[in-house]
C-alpha cells in the first residue's frame, strides 16, 4: 500500500556526531582507539511525542546501502509516519527512528576523508566495519547523547549493505534488545561466496569509472534525474542524494562523499556476503525476521543492467535463484513474513520509498501485534 501525504505532518530531525576515541591513539593517530567519526540522525514527528514514555513504543534503527547515506531513508520515513497518523496512533507506536551513516559514506565520509586514506581503510572497509560503527554508536549514546538504546524496544531496518550490517550487529557484544528485523534486499550469497565473484569484479570496475564530480549540487541533481540509470529513483531520493551524498571541494565543485576507492573497498569484502547469512539463519530461529525482496531482475544479479553510474553490469546468476536460496526451507530459515514486490528490483528504497514506507508500517503493525500476545 502506498501512502500520499494527507496531513500537515513535518518530519523532524536531529543530527548527532560521535567523535573518534583519541585516548588510546598514539601521536601518529594509530593505536587501539577508534579513529573515525560516526554520524547519525534521529527522526520523529510531533504526533508521536505521546510515545516518549510509553514502554510499548518501539525505536527503529535504519541502515543504508553501499554508495548511499542515512538520509536516503527520509522519503520512506515520511511515508511511514504519514501512514502511522492516518491509520491511528494506537496500532503502531513508534518512539523515533535513528539512521546511522556507514563511516565512509555521507556526512561521516566527509569527516573521515583523510583517515580513510590510510592503508588499513583504503582497501579494506568491510560490512563488518559498518556493523562495528553502529555498535560503537549505540554503546556511546548514553554518555554522549543521553540515549540508552539498551533500554529500548528496537526494530532493525536495513537495505542491502545496511541489511548485512544489521545482521552482523547481532553477533557483537553486548547484544542490544532487538525484538524484530525488517531485511530489504540483503546483499548476500546463501551459497558459495564465490557466486558473487563476477559481480564483485564488475562493481569494482564500475566504481573506478563512474562520474565523481559535478560543478554544483543542482547540476548533479539534474544530471542524475536525466540519466536513464538513475531516473527511476524517486525525485525526493535524488534530492537527498545531491544534498547529503556529496561534499563540496575547494574549487566549489561537488564530489561524492563515498569516494570510488571506498566504494571499491566495500565491494571487495568477500565475507560480507556470506557471514550475514549465518547470522540470518541463527536469528530466524530466535526472533521474527521479515524479508522484503523485489521480483525484477536488475542491479544486484540480473543481466544486463546499467549500474547507477555509467557502467553496464552483466551477472551470471539471477535474483530469483538467490531469493530461492534465501527462502529454501531446508536452510532452516523460517521468516515471520516474506513480501515480494512486483515490478521493482534491488533499489526498493530509492525507487518506491512511499510504497516501502506503507509496507514498513504494515510490518511494524504485525510486530507490535505479536509483541502484545507475548
Amino acid at each position: 500500500m502506498e501512502f500520499h501525504k494527507r496531513t500537515n505532518m513535518k518530519l523532524l530531525e536531529e543530527s548527532f556526531t560521535l567523535p573518534p576515541d583519541m585516548s588510546a591513539l598514539g601521536g601518529n593517530g594509530r593505536g587501539t582507539g577508534y579513529p573515525l567519526y560516526i554520524t547519525a540522525k534521529r527522526y520523529h514527528v510531533q504526533e508521536v511525542q505521546v510515545f516518549e514514555r510509553d514502554s510499548d513504543a518501539i525505536t527503529v534503527l535504519a541502515f543504508h546501502s553501499t554508495s548511499f547515506h542515512k538520509e536516503t531513508w527520509e522519503p520512506t520515513l515520511e511515508a511511514l509516519f504519514e501512514a502511522l497518523i492516518t491509520n491511528g496512533l494506537g496500532k503502531v507506536k513508534i518512539r523515533e527512528v535513528w539512521a546511522v551513516d556507514c563511516p565512509n559514506h555521507g556526512h561521516a565520509g566527509i569527516l573521515n576523508r583523510e583517515v580513510l586514506k590510510r592503508k588499513e581503510f583504503a582497501t579494506d572497509f568491510s560490512c563488518e566495519r559498518y556493523a562495528m560503527a553502529i555498535h560503537r554508536f549505540l554503546l556511546g549514546a548514553p554518555k554522549c547523547f543521553g540515549v540508552d538504546f539498551s533500554k529500548r524496544r528496537l526494530v532493525g531496518l536495513g537495505h542491502s549493505l545496511g541489511a548485512n550490517a544489521l545482521l552482523l550487529l547481532q553477533g557483537l557484544q553486548p547484544v542490544f534488545p532487538f525484538i524484530s528485523f525488517i531485511i530489504v534486499e540483503p546483499m548476500v550469497s546463501p551459497g558459495d561466496g564465490h557466486d558473487l565473484d563476477k559481480l564483485r569484479a564488475r562493481l569494482v570496475e564500475s566504481a573506478k569509472r563512474r562520474a565523481f564530480e559535478w560543478p554544483d549540487r543542482e547540476t548533479a541533481f539534474l544530471s542524475l534525474k536525466e540519466d536513464r540509470r538513475t531516473k527511476r529513483w524517486d525525485e525526493s531520493v535524488l534530492r537527498t542524494f545531491a544534498k547529503h551524498a556529496m561534499a563540496e571541494s575547494p574549487s566549489g565543485a561537488v564530489t561524492l562523499a563515498c569516494t570510488p576507492q571506498q566504494e571499491q573497498a566495500m565491494y571487495l569484502d568477500v565475507p560480507g556476503a556470506t557471514r550475514p547469512v549465518e547470522e540470518l539463519t541463527r536469528l530466524c530461529s530466535l526472533l521474527p525476521v521479515h524479508l522484503v525482496i523485489g521480483l525484477k531482475n536488475d542491479f544486484m544479479y540480473g543481466a544486463p543492467l546499467s549500474s547507477p553510474f555509467k557502467m553496464l553490469i552483466y551477472v551470471p546468476i539471477s535474483p530469483r535463484v538467490v531469493h530461492e536460496r534465501l527462502l529454501d526451507p531446508a536452510s532452516g530459515r523460517i521468516y515471520a513474513s516474506v513480501k515480494e514486490v512486483p515490478d521493482i528490483g534491488h533499489l526498493i528504497p530509492q525507487e518506491i520509498p512511499k510504497k516501502l514506507g506503507g509496507l514498513v508500517h504494515e510490518l511494524l503493525a504485525l510486530i507490535m501485534e505479536r509483541q502484545a500476545k507475548l
